[in-house]
């Protein structure tokens, strides 16, 4: 099909998308991103000084984590197993030749973390059914554990000086309220601080630490010397969520504050203790690091806009990929809801009337949020007619933390309130249809979704679950001890010890009240959100003799293949369609 002949939606469906671009500490125009350019995701070298790109990996499974050494030398990328997140950091020379392990005394794990530091010393978490590891990966790729424990954790950086190593830590039971260690690279402990560690400065013998500590209900930076003890708490004042990075020369931080969908940058001077915001329109900032020198690299769009790679203060000279079709911006909404204002982002087709058919497009994480930034698959349904609502219920991040830790109060059921209040804004402002009415998402938006079509079986008219959890103890059992950690944390303890949170969080126990048709795609290595119960829940819906449709997707939870994206919405689409269309006949 030539590409005037291709519907939109597909063409920014198959538009190519890539990572930012990481470099090598001591030779930075050596870089590394991923990117699916050639159909799949993959790593690619990027030399800015020959003009030069690679293509590094050629999995069938596609490949999603990679790193470049401080010297430039090598690159680094995770191989897993078919997409089950588990397996081993490979290494390859910059300019090409045969992979070997990175680490040779490492059985298969799960990454946890990792920094390249200099002189060919980096630090590497990695974690297995028995906890979580860090350890210190010395040149030729023997290793030296620092730390262990039964918990997750996570590896963070090392000090230039190669003294110190930092890392994040859930040694309370409770991934929401982590701790950060810092270690003597022979593993010996120097402090313990509360927060999310950020990282060391960037410059040679200033051992100086980032972090974010919780303040009030945001998180503000904290600079800390592991030596000395002294801690400078810096004081924002920016509501929402902030991220912070050293400047190269550690004299300012920069700073992306998301706020209510969107994003805005800052430079933070240390010394004057002031913010300047930078010149990046409003939308979303997706990533951002400092260059040396005192340049910017950032990936920016808006819902508009598809995403671009640009640098504040020069041309990065990236090599061109494929620009999708632009679409319309989405509007904000505000809505009264149980647990106080719901925003939510709107996009409306700019065929057909009010009321429309909508999809309301449910975020995962749970702690993301929908912002002002390009979704292909939002721009798709409102290019067959759909208005799409997407949601940014309690557990969401960009409001405060007392928005986001909210859903711990009843899992799933909570957000769904929210869903509830803005979906009845919407019906009572007549915008959409509620005879109508699509329920989607992905993860934990693809768990909210089944949840939903059984405790509100009335509100809507078709779902779409795409990777989902459908028993909530069946998951946990099968699912990698990251997402088990995550459960504790979220139910309060595990099925054997809560069976009764689980059983009310869990879309199985309200299964005999579905009443729509319902599409799940689930991949076949999925180590988060496993296949297995999420083809029972469809075996027992399709019994009761609802439509069901039920697409058994190749790799783990993320959809690596270009085509493979494009068959899973066009089957959601033709689904949709279908029985959309049949509503509208009976009516």
């Amino acid at each position: 099909m030539d590409a005037v002949d291709t519907p939109l939606w597909e063409q920014r469906f198959r538009a190519s998308r890539h990572t930012l671009p990481a470099w090598a500490k001591s030779s930075p125009e050596r870089c590394v991103f991923v990117s699916d350019r050639s159909g799949n995701a993959q790593v690619y070298c990027w030399d800015r000084t020959a003009g030069t790109l690679r293509q590094v990996t050629h999995r069938p499974s596609g490949a999603q984590h990679c790193a470049v050494e401080a010297s430039g030398e090598a690159v680094w990328w995770f191989a897993d197993t078919e997409g089950d997140e588990r397996g081993q950091w490979m290494r390859q020379p910059f300019g090409g030749g045969p992979d070997e392990p990175a680490v040779r005394d490492l059985k298969p794990y799960w990454p946890a973390g990792l920094a390249l530091g200099l002189r060919g010393h980096n630090l590497l978490g990695h974690s297995t059914e028995h906890g979580t590891d860090v350890s210190l990966v010395l040149p030729g790729g023997a290793s030296r554990r620092l730390y262990r424990h039964e918990e997750p954790a996570y590896a963070v950086d090392l000090s230039r000086d190669l003294t110190l190593a930092v890392i994040a830590h859930s040694e309370r039971g409770d991934l929401w309220e982590p701790g950060v260690r810092v270690l003597t690279t022979d593993g010996d402990a120097v402090a313990d601080l509360e927060g999310e560690a950020v990282g060391f400065s960037p410059v040679p013998g200033d051992n100086r630490l980032l972090v974010l500590q919780p303040r009030q209900d945001r998180w503000e930076p904290v600079i800390h010397d592991p030596r000395t003890g002294e801690s400078v708490a810096l004081d924002l004042g920016l509501p929402g969520e902030t991220s912070v990075e050293w400047s190269q020369d550690a004299t300012s931080l920069l700073v992306v504050h998301d706020h209510q969908a969107r994003s805005q940058a800052f430079r933070y001077d240390l010394a004057a203790r002031e913010l300047t915001r930078l010149e990046i329109p409003d939308g979303t900032i997706e990533h951002a690091r400092t260059r040396p020198g005192g340049d910017v690299w950032f990936q920016w769009s808006d819902s508009a806009h598809p995403p671009v790679f640009r640098a504040l203060d020069s041309d990065p000279r990236f090599p061109a990929t494929s620009r999708p079709p632009q679409t319309a911006l989405a509007r904000d909404i505000w809505v009264d809801g149980p647990g106080g204002r719901v925003h939510a982002l709107l996009s409306l087709p700019r065929t057909g009337t009010e009321p429309h058919p909508a999809v309301f497009l449910l975020h995962g994480g749970p702690d993301e949020h929908d912002r002002d930034a390009f979704d292909p698959e939002a721009a798709a349904w409102t290019d067959e007619g759909f208005a799409v609502v997407r949601v940014n219920y309690r557990g969401s991040t960009g409001y405060g933390r007392a928005w986001t830790e909210a859903l711990r109060s009843r899992v799933g059921h909570t957000e769904l309130e929210d869903v509830t209040a803005v979906r009845q804004w919407a019906v009572d402002q007549r915008i959409v249809d509620p005879g109508r009415l699509v329920l989607a998402g992905w993860s934990w938006g693809g768990y909210l979704t089944l949840l939903g079509l059984g405790t509100r079986p009335d509100d809507w008219t078709v779902g779409l679950a795409g990777a989902p959890v459908a028993d909530c103890a069946g998951a946990h059992e099968q699912a990698m001890d990251d997402i088990k950690a995550l459960d504790r944390t979220l139910f309060g303890g595990t099925p054997e010890e809560v069976p009764e949170i689980y059983r009310d969080a869990s879309p199985a126990t309200y299964a005999d009240a579905v009443s729509a048709p319902v599409f799940i795609c689930a991949g076949v290595n999925d180590a988060r959100c496993p296949i297995d119960q999420a083809r029972a829940y469809a075996d027992r819906l399709e019994a009761r003799g609802l439509p069901v449709e039920f697409h058994a997707m190749e790799g783990g939870h993320s959809v690596t293949a270009v085509e493979e994206r494009v068959t899973v919405f066009r089957r959601q689409m033709e689904f949709t369609r279908t029985h959309i269309n049949a509503v509208r006949r009976l009516a």
